[in-house]
């Protein structure tokens, strides 16, 4: 279980209401994993239902919040109890995730939301993920720049953060409370600290040596890093969030904070300046939509890189997964090679609206699904030949959803690309720097995913509602890089098709194409159909998990007003689903 134990007299009243008030009505996830594969993960004799119905549904009537972090998800709650809506109690998500998932995702980040506006019954994008940094030479991603491959992850991978600009944006356009309220929650959390989990700590001792020294010397004790049970304390990422709560996010984007990583910037020799960070908006884009068994599926539009997942589901659209079988040998792997094909449509057609904008009126046609699937050999995997190199998998990435009592909805994913970005923290904030470009695909030169100066960066999160009768149903999404595209139509199917709750649709095993031509199989799906795949001539790796998925639905009485919310977190993670009575 995930310690809530802190000092902080606000998040000790929130953890000790999150107890008596929401206990009944939450969902806690086991145990975290205590190495690559600690994990005391489901076997794979442990079936989606099994664990679905074992744990204690999360159940509100005035919202509900589910994050990867049990004191995000009470910081949330916190907002919406205070009067706030949905969209305030995003805010103080993301911020409190910052806190105590640093490695995750933060200030120093991007990410994409998607939200349902119940006033206006509209779904919008709302894109943090910036543009790519006007001063980006793409040759030096590649061979023969000396350490090209170290640039992919180091400061000239680091692209203009845009998470506080969208957060701002997010506020003024929608949110009900005052802007400085919303940190509060994140500002105790990290002033007076909290404790990691056993999960913090493996993940804190893969990448400790690589910090600088300012970071090693609060995230470590004795020069090693802090063990499961010890307390972090972040002073200068609650000064950074009080700045950001007095003076907007004009301080990161050009303001103090914004000089000190100009600063690192030009120490370390990255592309990222003080301008990129001044010029940067964070933009609203319509959603895309298909229609699926009669549900109108959105997602994020280009220039998001989403779109792949709705090719998914359209081509699945063309099978019957349940005369299939749930997880059977036969679905996983018609699953597996059109995953392949919508692997291949993302290098084929992924580009900056503004430059080379996807076709997805051909993309999300029937007509075209259905060629797809015509050519899927039922008996044998087709070898992947891409149409160009690509990027890697990170699990290293956040999720979740918020929805109020108004019928507002939220589905964020934000990340800091891989594990604690590019590990350069500005003295002084607290703030890691991402590492978006590493991300990017830099063969063959000048492809639309290259990091193209100036240009969108192409993120690849894929959050989700679902609407039906018009109104919001289900909002979720999930971390997991190229994986996320893959993850969220599987647990789209669990629940349209095979018609399982939310826990059970979560818990379900997951497959996955990954790079070269690998189908990724989680040890919680049988040994038999493991197998049977490697028959049927699929490479197999079996992993441990494949994402951290979050998760909310929404019902409505006769005025066609909110009346119930469920929510789930991952088994995967250690995230907490919690609803307002």
């Amino acid at each position: 279980m995930v310690s809530t134990r802190v000092s902080s007299s606000w998040v000790s009243f929130v953890c000790l209401s999150l107890v008596a008030v929401f206990l009944p009505a939450c969902q806690q996830a086991g145990p975290a994993p205590e190495g690559a594969s600690e994990a005391p993960l489901p076997t794979a004799s442990a079936s989606a239902e099994v664990a679905g119905e074992a744990r204690a549904r999360a159940t509100g009537t005035q919202g509900m919040v589910s994050s990867a972090h049990p004191l995000a998800t009470a910081a949330g709650l916190e907002i919406l109890r205070a009067g706030g809506n949905a969209f305030d109690a995003a805010i103080a998500v993301a911020a409190c995730l910052n806190v105590v998932e640093p490695m995750m995702s933060g200030m120093g980040g991007y990410g994409t939301t998607l939200i349902y506006v119940a006033a206006d019954r509209e779904v919008r994008f709302l894109n943090s993920s910036g543009r790519i940094p006007a001063g980006v030479d793409s040759d030096a991603y590649r061979a023969p720049t000396p350490n090209h491959l170290e640039n992919r992850r180091g400061a000239k991978a680091v692209a203009t953060p845009g998470n506080a600009r969208a957060w701002e944006v997010l506020s003024k356009t929608y949110g009900s409370l005052p802007w400085s309220s919303l940190f509060a929650p994140a500002i105790a959390a990290a002033d007076d600290g909290f404790e990691i989990d056993q999960r913090f700590a493996f993940l804190l001792g893969l990448a400790f040596d690589s910090f600088p020294e300012h970071a090693r010397a609060f995230y470590g004790r004795d020069g090693a890093p802090l063990e499961a049970g010890a307390d972090l304390v972040q002073k200068d990422l609650a000064r950074s969030f009080r700045l950001l709560a007095e003076h907007g996010a004009n301080v990161v984007h050009g303001g103090e904070i914004g000089v000190a990583i100009d600063q690192a910037m030009q120490v370390a020799g990255g592309f990222l300046a003080l301008t990129d960070l001044a010029d940067n908006e964070a933009e609203w884009w319509p959603s895309i939509a298909i229609r699926y068994r009669g549900y109108e599926v959105h997602t994020a539009a280009p220039p998001a890189n989403s779109f792949p997942a709705l090719v998914r589901l359209g081509m699945m659209s063309q099978l019957d997964p349940v005369a299939l079988g749930h997880n059977t040998p036969a679905f996983l792997h018609r699953f597996a090679e059109l995953t392949k094909h919508a692997f291949w449509t993302r290098l084929r057609y992924a580009g900056d609206p503004e430059v080379a904008p996807p076709p997805l009126e051909l993309l999300l046609s029937e007509e075209y699904w259905r060629e797809q699937v015509a050519v899927i050999d039922p008996e044998r995997a087709t070898p992947f030949e891409p149409p160009t190199a690509f990027g890697e998998t990170s699990q290293n990435t956040t999720h979740f959803v918020v929805a109020d009592g108004l019928g507002n909805v939220v589905s964020s994913t934000q990340t800091l690309g891989n594990l604690f970005g590019s590990r350069i923290m500005p003295e002084g904030t607290g703030i890691w720097l991402n590492n978006s470009l590493a991300y990017s695909t830099f063969e063959p030169p000048g492809n639309p995913m290259d990091a193209h100066p100036g240009r969108h960066k192409l993120s690849g999160d894929v959050p989700v509602i679902v609407l039906r009768d018009e109104r919001p149903w289900i909002a979720l999404g999930t971390p997991g890089g190229h994986t996320i595209g893959q993850t969220v139509p599987q647990m789209l199917i669990n629940l349209l098709d095979f018609e399982m709750n939310l826990d059970q649709a979560l818990a379900a095993g997951r497959v996955s194409f990954i790079e070269p031509d690998q189908l990724a199989v989680e040890r919680r799906i049988d040994e038999d159909t493991q197998e049977a795949l490697r028959q049927l001539g699929h490479d197999v790796r079996l992993v441990d998990s494949l994402g951290n998925a979050h998760a909310l639905s929404v019902t409505y009485g006769e005025d066609g007003q909110p009346v119930a919310f469920y929510g789930a977190a991952d088994d995967r993670g250690t995230g907490l689903a919690a609803g307002l009575p």
